[in-house]
Order: C-alpha cells, then sequence, then structure tokens
C-alpha cells in the first residue's frame, strides 16, 4: 500500500468523509486500483448518518464494490468472474464508462480486440475526461496499426500529463509507425531532457535509433539504459541485437552479476540468458553459449501457449483443400493490383536483406511487414474455417478483399514509386489468397539453410509472435511444414512463387538479383548491388546487418553449435537436405 493509500486508510476512523474524499481523487487517477475501492466502502460506510446519506452511501459502496471485484478478478487471471460481475452491472448500468473500460480490459485477454475497442470508444465518449480508457483505447489503435488514431486519442493526454511515461512511449512509438520518426525522436530527446534518469525511455530511444540507421546514437542511449540499471535485460539484448557490438570481459562480468540478482523477474532473466549467450558466442565461448540460449528460451517457452500440432493440420488440410481445378475457376478473378511484392519465408532467412535490394531499385518502395493481409485473413475464420473460407471465396468477395488490402497499404506509403514490398514472413500460410485476390502480385520466397536459419531463430527473442522459435524440436517441425506448404503452392501454383536461396545470393549477387528481378517484371538496376547505401527506415532484427555491403559471416556462424542441434536436425527431417527445391518428403 503506497503512502497515499495509508493516509486515507489511517483517517477512515477519525474522518471518513475527508478519507473517501482523498480515496475518490486516488480512484480518479487511476479507476482500476482495487485496495483504493475497499477502502472507500469501508469510508462510506463509516460514515453514514442521515438516511438520505445512508441510501446514497449504499448505492456508492455497491457500484464501487463491483468494480473492485471485477478489477481484482482480472488482476488475478479470474476472466470468467470478471465477466459474471461486469456483464449484469452494466445491463443496470449501461454508462458506468469504468465498468465499461474493465469489460474492454477482460475482451481484450480473451481475444476479442475488436470488441474492447468498441466499447472503448462507448467509454470515452461518455467520459472524455477518464484518461485510462483513452490511453487503452490509444494503445489498441496502436496495435491495430492506426497510429494517426493513436496520436488524436493521446493529444490531450500528452497536454495533461506531459510527464507520463506511458503516454511518451506510446506517443512516440505511434509517430515512428506512423513514419514520423524524427518527430518520434525529438519526442524522446524532450522527455530525456526532462527526467534524464528514466532507463526504459533510452532504451525505447536508442531501439528508434537504430531503425534510423544512427547505430553510434544508438549505441551511446542503449549504454545510458544500462547504466541507470545494470539488470536491464531488456535493453542488453536490445544492444546484443545490434549484431555488430563486440561484447567486453567487462560485459559478460556484468551479465553474469545481473543473473545472480535474486530479485528479477522471469522475463528478466530471459533477457539477459539470451543477451549473455550472444556475448559468449562473440567471445568463441560455444558451449557456454549455447547453455545460456537454452535456459532462456526454456524459461520463455514455460510462458507461452502454443500447439505445434495445429500448423500441422493447418497445412494438411490445405493440401487437400486447396486443388489446382480452384485457381483454374478463378482466373482472372480478384482485384488486378500489379505494385505488391510479397516476400515470404521463415524469419531470419534473409528477407529482410532482399527488401533492401529491391528497395534500392527506383520503381520499388520499401515499407515494412505490414500486417493487413493477416488482418484480412483473421476476418475468414482460423485453422480449418479460414481454409475452407478462401476454397470457397465468390469472384466479388475476392475483388473486394484485394481492393481493401491495396486501400489499407496506402497509409505505408511515402513516396510515389509503383510497386512496394510487403515483407510479413507469415504471408506463406496465405499464398492462395494473395493469388485469389490480388491475382497479379508477385511472391518471393526466400530460403536460408534449416540449420542456420533454425538457430538464428532460437537466439532471436521476436516482440511481434513467432511462439514456435523457442524450442529446438518446434522449430524444426514449423519449417518442416513450411517447406511442405510452399512445396504444394509449387504444384498448384506452378510458377508464381519465385524462390531465393540466401546462401545463393551471397556467392553470386548479380545474378540472383538479376533473376529476381526478372521475375518481378522490373529492369535491372545496379544500385541494387550497392543496397547498403541506400537510407532507409529499417525495422527488422537485421537492420544493421543489411547497411553492410554483403559478407559470408553469417553462412557458417551455426556450425559451431552442430552438437547442440540434434533436436531441430531430427524434427526437420528430409527437410533438412530437400530444402532447396523438395519433393514431396510427407
Amino acid at each position: 500500500m503506497n503512502d497515499e493509500l495509508s493516509l486515507c486508510a489511517d483517517l477512515i476512523a477519525a474522518d471518513p468523509a475527508a478519507a473517501a474524499e482523498g480515496l475518490r481523487a486516488i480512484l480518479k487517477r487511476n479507476p482500476l486500483d482495487a485496495e483504493a475501492y475497499r477502502l472507500l466502502a469501508q469510508a462510506l460506510e463509516a460514515s453514514r448518518g442521515s438516511t438520505r446519506d445512508g441510501i446514497v452511501s449504499t448505492i456508492g459502496s455497491g457500484l464501487e464494490a463491483r468494480r473492485a471485484q471485477a478489477a481484482q478478478a482480472l488482476a488475478a487471471g479470474d476472466l470468467e468472474q470478471a465477466e459474471i460481475i461486469l456483464r449484469p452491472h452494466l445491463r443496470h448500468y449501461p454508462s458506468d464508462a469504468v465498468a465499461l473500460r474493465l469489460l474492454a480490459a477482460l475482451a481484450v485477454e480473451l481475444g476479442y480486440e475488436a470488441e474492447a475497442e468498441a466499447l472503448l470508444e462507448w467509454a470515452v465518449e461518455l467520459e472524455p475526461g477518464l484518461h485510462e480508457a483513452r490511453f487503452d483505447l490509444a494503445a489498441l489503435c496502436y496495435r491495430s496499426n492506426r497510429a494517426e488514431r493513436a496520436l488524436e486519442l493521446l493529444a490531450p493526454l500528452s497536454e495533461a500529463h506531459p510527464r507520463n511515461l506511458d503516454v511518451i512511449n506510446l506517443g512516440a512509438a505511434a509517430l515512428a509507425r506512423s513514419g514520423r520518426e524524427s518527430e518520434a525522436a525529438a519526442a524522446y530527446e524532450r522527455s530525456l531532457q526532462e527526467q534524464p534518469d528514466q532507463h526504459r525511455i533510452w532504451m525505447h530511444y536508442g531501439n528508434l535509433l537504430r531503425t534510423l540507421g544512427r547505430t553510434a546514437d544508438c549505441i551511446a542511449a542503449l549504454r545510458r539504459a544500462i547504466a541507470l540499471r545494470p539488470t536491464f535485460g531488456e535493453a542488453w539484448l536490445s544492444l546484443a541485437d545490434l549484431k555488430t557490438v563486440d561484447f567486453a570481459a567487462s560485459d559478460i562480468a556484468a551479465l553474469e552479476s545481473a543473473l545472480q540478482d535474486e530479485a528479477l523477474g522471469g522475463e528478466e532473466r530471459f533477457y539477459l540468458h539470451l543477451a549473455l549467450g550472444r556475448a559468449l558466442e562473440n567471445a568463441r565461448q560455444w558451449e557456454g553459449a549455447f547453455q545460456h540460449y537454452a535456459t532462456g528460451n526454456r524459461m520463455y517457452r514455460q510462458s507461452i501457449d502454443y500447439d505445434p500440432d495445429e500448423l500441422t493440420a493447418f497445412v494438411r488440410q490445405s493440401i487437400e483443400v486447396l486443388r489446382p481445378a480452384l485457381f483454374e475457376q478463378a482466373s482472372g478473378d480478384g482485384f488486378p493490383a500489379s505494385d505488391p511484392i510479397f516476400i515470404v519465408g521463415m524469419p531470419r532467412s534473409g528477407s529482410t536483406l532482399v527488401e533492401q535490394i529491391l528497395a534500392s531499385h527506383p520503381m520499388v518502395e520499401g515499407t515494412m511487414e505490414l500486417p493487413e493481409m493477416l488482418n484480412l485473413a483473421r476476418t475468414l475464420g482460423t485453422g480449418s474455417r479460414y481454409v475452407d473460407a478462401v476454397a470457397r471465396l465468390a469472384p466479388a468477395s475476392r475483388q473486394k478483399l484485394g481492393e481493401d488490402y491495396v486501400d489499407r497499404t496506402r497509409r505505408y506509403r511515402r513516396s510515389a514509386r509503383p510497386r512496394f514490398v510487403d515483407k510479413m514472413p507469415n504471408n506463406w500460410m496465405h499464398i492462395p489468397l494473395i493469388h485469389l485476390i490480388l491475382p497479379q502480385a508477385r511472391i518471393v520466397d526466400v530460403r536460408r539453410h534449416p540449420l542456420a536459419c533454425g538457430f538464428s531463430n532460437y537466439k532471436q527473442h521476436f516482440l511481434g509472435g513467432h511462439k514456435f522459435s523457442y524450442d529446438l524440436r518446434e522449430i524444426g517441425l514449423h519449417y518442416a511444414d513450411y517447406i511442405e506448404f510452399m512445396r504444394h503452392m509449387d504444384e498448384i501454383l506452378p510458377g508464381k512463387v519465385h524462390r531465393l536461396v540466401y546462401e545463393d545470393l551471397i556467392a553470386a549477387p548479380e545474378t540472383e538479383i538479376r533473376r529476381l528481378l526478372d521475375h518481378l517484371g522490373l529492369p535491372f538496376d545496379r544500385a541494387c548491388l550497392d543496397f547498403h547505401e541506400t537510407s532507409r527506415v529499417v525495422r527488422s532484427a537485421s537492420a544493421q546487418q543489411v547497411r553492410m555491403p554483403l559478407n559470408r559471416k553469417g553462412l557458417e556462424g551455426w556450425t559451431h553449435f552442430a552438437p547442440y542441434l540434434g533436436e531441430l536436425k531430427d524434427a526437420l527431417g528430409p527437410a533438412l537436405e530437400a530444402y532447396r527445391d523438395p519433393p514431396a518428403i510427407r
């Protein structure tokens, strides 16, 4: 209990009305403070005087007690109990903006973000001054890639709470996502001038500088974050993810010392283990590095819900349902846009490099890993429902979905170049949908040796998902499923997907780049060979590598860890050898 709550608690016996007033002020700032609700109920009970005051207090106490119970249930992860409290409560009090916010939090936990957004829009309309609901809505808009709407919602919060770290962070992130990276950097800089001891702001600032290619400034910002909090695992891992920082012996000692802190939470330890693994790998201490990678990933895997069999079932159903006749009948349907170029494949396969090469061409704009195809796919369902829905798409629906995709992606365009790249790796699962709704779109499948790619995934923490990447066996199964799905695409859509093998690109860059451009219907341009000189925002984990000339540095690094990759090899099965141009392997 903080000092302000303690003071109110002590005041209940002597002056319950004053205590209630103080607690209401606390709840105005934080409507989810369950302890404040509990104390307010006590204060209201203690302050009952006249009959009228008693009635008002009882109503207020009951209303606030239900909010408190719902908030406590949410905090405890008891979603069912929270819903049991909130649904009937809102039937009686449909204008209770605080309860609407609580129900929105429940909807987010259950994965119903559209419902949560509607609830929060209602709450903000009812009580424009309920800043917590406004912030939650802004966060949802940011997550659904509507950064401009998030900024609109945050404007009054920034004015009312200019030093609030959550508002600053979300505002800067929304600025960056909306393509206003320089403004985002300036927002962080203003904040850090006022609050130079905020380690988390320094980390976010450093990560933004990385996307801008300001490597030295990025390192300095991350080092500042670590200096402020030596056990700050997330900043250590951000530094390691640059892959251009040589960790000194003092860094290794600092990481080992940080892991001795018994007060550290599990997620912080995960970050530190991965960062220390990277530091030891740089020091050529292969066994120690792998042990830290394994320990960190084992910890993180226990915290996430993931079933690899779901992807296998999806691939098998796709092979059964999506047959050549479907695409022959649909020939000519869809939206006739030729501007999208989809780069698909496994994460850490070299896709960012290929995107950078294409973005160096004067006719191609590099954007980012766009979520729009995944969002459209979700509207059709998940798992078996999705596959069946793709197979049943009517011509009008194909046209509409294709048009929707092009409309949605306009917000990411910053130039007049006629073509653009969508580099979302997981779009390989949606190639049938892409072909049906955008028949003129081009698709590039980037492949990398499965052990090199798999181990690189194992070392990388992905903020945006890829739940398979924390277990070697599950990485292998995912890679094998991907290969099998793509083999089926080659059969039902021959020539649709251009395959580019990372190792071949490194060995013969001009040959492979010419082949790539030919497939895309683009003339050769020598700027594609000098891709590292192209200045642009790069948001992926490979941001630093693609700003350097091609080299063989990353080709054989995994071989030092070969003795520890048995689970990965076994799970890959025939895909280990057949990944370049695989026959049927299952």
